[in-house]
């Protein structure tokens, strides 16, 4: 099996440091070393060798209108033999494309940033 060339996009950079900023933020940077040591040791040499590993993105079920619009948007952009796939990792998610011996690392998200923050909408 030949191994694929990882592209890591300026998004994917900037989530990692969001989400180091998240850990200090909750009293846990160790846990920022431990998600870089998962991802280069463990990760990262995985979907190089098997890339195909992570869930079809587009797997989830479209319920409303506007939700089926976007996602055959971007499929549409995506192109034809582009892969859109989701890997669950420990705490954490990551999204990736797959095209033509490339794996674009697009984002990554603790579990705990993907939840809303009321604190923020409403005063106390």
């Amino acid at each position: 099996m030949s191994a694929v060339t990882l592209r890591i996009t300026r998004n994917f950079s900037r989530n990692l440091n969001e989400i180091e900023a998240f850990l200090r933020k909750v009293d846990a940077p160790e846990a920022f070393s431990g998600l870089l040591d998962d991802l280069f040791d463990e990760v990262l040499p995985a979907l190089e060798v098997f890339p195909n590993m992570g869930a079809d993105f587009f797997r989830h079920p479209t319920t409303c209108r506007e939700t089926r619009v976007r996602a055959n948007n971007l499929r549409q952009r995506l192109g034809p033999g582009t892969l859109l796939l989701e890997l669950i990792r420990g705490d954490y998610l990551l999204l990736y494309a797959c095209r033509k011996g490339e794996l674009f690392l697009l984002a990554i998200r603790h579990h705990r940033q993907v939840s809303f923050d009321f604190s923020d909408h409403w005063p106390n």
